[in-house]
C-alpha cells in the first residue's frame, strides 16, 4: 500500500470517524430508554399499547434500515407540512439529522426485543420477595427488575452497539461525510478503491473492537462482581470433615 495514500486518507478518514461516533452515540443515548419504554409497552397488560409496540417492532425490524433512511430524507421532504415547518424542515433537509432519526428508531426497535428478553428472563422468585418487602412497583423495577434485566441483555445489546457503529456507514447515501462517505469522495479522488476501504473497514474494526473490549472485559465482569465473589468464597472455603 503506497505510503503516501495512507498519509493523505489516515487524516482525511479520522475526520469522518467523529461524524460516525457521533451517529452512533446519539442513537444509544435516545435509543435505549425508547427501546425500554418500548419493552415495557410490550410488557403491558393494556393491549392497545402492547399492540402498539409489537407493530413499531415489526416495521423496523422488518423493513432495511437503507429503505427507512430514504424514506425519512427523501420521502418525508416531499411533504408541505414539513416545509411550511421551519424547524421541522431544518430538521429533515439535513442528511445527518435524518440518517441518526432512522439508525435511533431502529435501533430502538432491537434494543426493545432484546431488554424485553431480559425482563422475562428475570426469576419469579426475585419479584416475589420484593413485594413481600413491601417495594412498591417503581421501587421494584429500578432496584430489582431493570438491574437484573439489564445485567442479562448487556451480552446481546453489546453487539447490537456494534451493529449500530456499522449501520452509521448507511449515511454516507443521504450525502452524510462520515468514514464511508468520505472513503467514496477519496476514491473519486484517488481511484484506490482497495487501498482507501481497507483503511475504513479498519477504522470501524477498531472502533467495534474496543467497544467490545470495554463491554465485555470492564462492564460485563463488573456487573457479575457479586458472582465472581460468590465462586471465589465457593472454592477458597475449607473442607468440612463429615462426622
Amino acid at each position: 500500500m503506497d505510503v503516501e495514500l495512507i498519509q493523505r486518507a489516515i487524516p482525511v478518514l479520522l475526520k469522518g470517524l467523529a461524524t460516525t461516533l457521533e451517529i452512533g452515540l446519539v442513537a444509544i443515548v435516545i435509543g435505549f430508554p425508547l427501546g425500554l419504554g418500548f419493552a415495557l409497552a410490550r410488557l403491558s397488560s393494556n393491549r392497545t399499547l402492547a399492540a402498539f409496540a409489537v407493530l413499531y417492532s415489526m416495521v423496523f425490524r422488518g423493513t432495511p434500515l437503507l429503505v427507512q433512511i430514504f424514506i425519512i430524507y427523501f420521502g418525508l421532504g416531499q411533504l408541505q407540512l414539513l416545509r411550511d415547518q421551519t424547524a421541522l424542515w431544518w430538521f429533515f433537509s439535513d442528511g445527518f439529522n435524518c440518517a441518526t432519526l432512522a439508525i435511533t428508531l431502529n435501533t430502538a426497535a432491537y434494543t426493545s426485543e432484546i431488554l424485553r428478553g431480559g425482563l422475562m428472563g428475570i426469576p419469579a422468585g426475585e419479584i416475589e420477595a420484593a413485594r413481600a418487602c413491601g417495594m412498591s412497583n417503581w421501587l421494584c423495577f429500578r432496584r430489582i427488575r431493570f438491574p437484573i434485566a439489564f445485567r442479562l441483555a448487556l451480552p446481546a445489546y453489546t453487539n447490537e452497539i456494534t451493529v449500530i457503529v456499522k449501520e452509521s456507514s448507511l449515511a454516507s447515501t443521504v450525502t452524510v461525510l462520515e468514514i464511508t462517505g468520505l472513503a467514496k469522495r477519496l476514491m473519486s479522488e484517488t481511484f484506490a478503491v482497495i487501498e482507501v476501504f481497507t483503511l475504513a473497514g479498519l477504522l470501524y474494526l477498531i472502533v467495534n473492537f474496543a467497544v467490545l473490549l470495554v463491554m465485555r472485559s470492564w462492564l460485563e465482569p463488573k456487573l457479575s462482581m457479586h458472582r465472581t465473589t460468590s465462586r471465589a468464597v465457593f472454592w477458597f472455603r475449607p473442607h468440612r470433615r463429615r462426622v
